[in-house]
């Protein structure tokens, strides 16, 4: 079984602000960093420290191939990358001294997708491997449309949420994960059960695991309903919570680990993450999350 995150790739430029600029302003900004970034990605890797073996697509520019070389470095085969003659996608985000942020977005290579490249990535995958996706992509449709005709497994993160996602066939999903926010938005229902009942109803062969934050998670697979609480710790830095948790229960679900031992690892490692600052360098790995001792709160 092979899996293949077909993701986004983003340049993320982090300004440290006293507070964020109003219109007309001019602001020196504290500091800034450059960070690799996209959902895409910080998946890839999550997946990659978990455990599992991750090929990754998705599209830079050349100002953007040291993202490629970070996917390497985590030891992502990053052979379907493409560069194409377009800036890579870039993130402007500003940080201020209490800590909220506000981000500028442009997607860049991530929006240059083509279903003729699309198709070039996807025949080399077989029925019952794994394709990951975010929405961070264009051609979506055209790639889930031809995962499906392969049976390939697809397991959707519906972030960010927005039209484009309830414009797919969302039948052919084999595993949602998402969180209360995306499950309101696709199923009108703000209660966890009712998201996770609607869902099951509306996609009865599909799998949902459902993120609350520091309530846990749910899972929904027909009849069966399972619960994982939250672990305690420290939160410093919440950025890649959801995609550390996307990550080790993809993991778990390529070792056909038993889903309720997939969504305590896959919650512990989501802990971990948030006690660190970072994106993709706060993902924790196996051997940490399998020897700390944190309380599951229930």
């Amino acid at each position: 079984m092979k899996i293949l995150n077909f993701g986004s790739l983003n340049i993320d430029w982090v300004y440290n602000v006293d507070h964020f600029v109003k219109p007309g302003e001019t602001l020196s900004a504290i500091s800034v960093e450059r960070f690799c970034g996209g959902k895409g990605l910080n998946q890839s890797v999550a997946l990659s420290k978990a455990g599992a073996s991750v090929f990754h697509a998705g599209g830079i520019g050349s100002d953007g191939v040291f993202l490629k070389e970070r996917l390497e470095e985590s030891h992502v085969d990053a052979r379907f990358v493409k560069e194409l003659e377009v800036p890579t996608g870039n993130a402007f985000i500003q940080v201020d001294k209490t800590g909220q942020n506000c981000i500028i977005l442009f997607g860049g290579a991530n929006q240059e997708i083509t279903k003729d490249y699309a198709e070039e990535v996807i025949k080399n995958f077989e029925r019952g491997d794994i394709l990951v996706l975010q929405n961070e992509i264009s051609a979506l449709n055209e790639i889930v449309d031809m995962a499906y005709e392969r049976g390939m497994q697809i397991v959707l993160n519906p972030s960010p949420m927005n039209e484009k996602i309830l414009a797919l066939d969302l039948e052919k999903i084999t595993y949602f994960i998402m969180n209360e926010i995306e499950g309101e938005a696709i199923t009108g229902n703000e209660n966890p059960e009712e998201i996770l009942d609607s869902m099951i109803k509306q996609y009865p062969h599909s799998k949902v695991i459902l993120t609350l934050g520091d309530k846990g998670s749910r899972y929904a697979e027909g009849a069966v309903r399972l619960a994982c609480g939250s672990y305690e710790v420290e939160v410093v830095d919440t950025t890649s919570a959801g995609d550390t948790f996307t990550g080790y229960f993809i993991s778990a679900l390529a070792e056909k680990m038993e889903i309720s031992r997939a969504l305590e690892r896959a919650s512990k490692a989501a802990a971990l993450a948030v006690s660190v600052k970072g994106a993709s360098n706060s993902i924790p790995l196996p051997e940490q999350v399998d020897s700390c001792k944190l309380i599951l709160k229930k």
